[in-house]
Formats: C-alpha cells, sequence, structure tokens
C-alpha cells in the first residue's frame, strides 16, 4: 500500500487590534486543507498554539502545528471548517493597540504562511474599517460557532448604518428609487411628481370634447 503523502497546508491570516475593546483584538487564520471531511480532522487549540490534521478525499494526509507569538483567549474562538479551508478567529488575550509583529513565535520564514491582503488592514488604518467587521460579521460564514449562524441572510444586518438610511425610506437617495417609499419618484408611477402632468395636457377638456362629437354629428347629418 503506497505512503500517503503528508503536506503542511498552506495557512494564511491577518490581525485587528485594540488596548481598549476585546472583540476588535483578534486574529484570522485560514487552514487551507481542502476535501478534509470534519468528522475525520483534528483541531486542537491551546492558549499558545493551533494544530489541524486530517486526511483528504484526494489522498493526501495534512498536518501543521502553529506555536504563536503571544496568547489567545479560547474561550472566545470561533471556527468554521468547510470544503475549502478552516477558518479560524482568534482573540489575542492582551489587549495592545500594536499589531503582533509576526503570527508565529519562530522568527525562522515558514514557506506555507502567507499573509493574507483580502483582510489584511494596516495598523494606522484599521480604525477607518466598518465597525462590523469580518470577525463581528460572520453571517455569511455558516455553521461559526457562537456567531449565531442560523440567522443568516438579512438577519443580522443593522440598516441603520447603511448610509443613514432609516428603514426603506431612506432608500430615496439610491438611484431609481427617488420618492420611496410609495415608490412616487419612480416615472410613471403614481405619486410622481409631474408623472401625469403630460397626460393631463394632452386630455381634451371634457366639454370640448363633447362639443368635437356634437359638430362631427351635424356634418354627417347635412351630407345625408
Amino acid at each position: 500500500m503506497p505512503e500517503v503523502p503528508t503536506l503542511h497546508p498552506e495557512v494564511t491570516w491577518a490581525q485587528r487590534s485594540s488596548s481598549t475593546e476585546a472583540e476588535r483584538n483578534y486574529l484570522y487564520v485560514d487552514i487551507k486543507a481542502p476535501d478534509v471531511d470534519k468528522s475525520g480532522a483534528k483541531l486542537s487549540i491551546t492558549s499558545t498554539n493551533v494544530s489541524f490534521s486530517g486526511y483528504s478525499k484526494k489522498g493526501v494526509n495534512y498536518d501543521v502545528s502553529l506555536d504563536l507569538y503571544g496568547e489567545i483567549d479560547t474561550e472566545h474562538t470561533k471556527v468554521n471548517h468547510n470544503d475549502r479551508e478552516v477558518e479560524l478567529v482568534l482573540r489575542k488575550k492582551e489587549l495592545k493597540e500594536e499589531y503582533w509583529p509576526r503570527l508565529l513565535k519562530s522568527t525562522q520564514k515558514a514557506h506555507f504562511l502567507k499573509t493574507d491582503f483580502d483582510k489584511w488592514v494596516d495598523e494606522d488604518e484599521q480604525d477607518e474599517q466598518p465597525e462590523d467587521d469580518y470577525a463581528n460579521n460572520m453571517g455569511g460564514m455558516g455553521g461559526m460557532e457562537g456567531m449565531g449562524g442560523d440567522q443568516g441572510g438579512l438577519g443580522n444586518i443593522d440598516f441603520s448604518k447603511l448610509g443613514g438610511m432609516e428603514g426603506l425610506g431612506g432608500m430615496a437617495g439610491m438611484p431609481g428609487m427617488g420618492g420611496m417609499p410609495g415608490m412616487g419618484g419612480m416615472p410613471g408611477m403614481p405619486g410622481a411628481e409631474g408623472a401625469g402632468e403630460e397626460d393631463d395636457d394632452d386630455m381634451p377638456e371634457l366639454e370640448e370634447a363633447e362639443k368635437d362629437e356634437g359638430s362631427a354629428k351635424s356634418k354627417i347629418q347635412e351630407v345625408s
């Protein structure tokens, strides 16, 4: 029986920091282990280490152990294991404004470890990011432990934060939606400003219409 190769899965990471808010002081760690069944995988998380191992359906044994630069609060760990990867949100234990200089305790470069540029924000720009960041707004990450993932969809969106929108009335500022509610601002819709003006101008007055009708009848009688 051929030996199953053991590989380090690719690991990507990013982080946020805060000296006052624990929920904004965390790490993103994604372990790229595609086609590894959740039931057969082993994930161990301690205050200073993250370890993962599992066999993929394509005959690869993934194994990795990450000795972290600092400590994490394991009580607030969030995990999502899907068909492509294992997504982790790890809360850094020490509240500190400065970023960790690296993810791992060792200063040696790990060839499998990369920066997640989709999630990375420079330390001096993180306050400009939306308050509901990836770690705090996980509606699209089904199965996240402790994240209320059963809501999903629009259930966890606060519309009051979307550009000053107040209920659906705020849709008035959206292109083509002026005049909401009631859709009054859309051309041809009831209640639209000027929507029926042109139609009124084109309609003859009732009396004039009756006169024209009577005149037409008179002409018919004269001809006969």
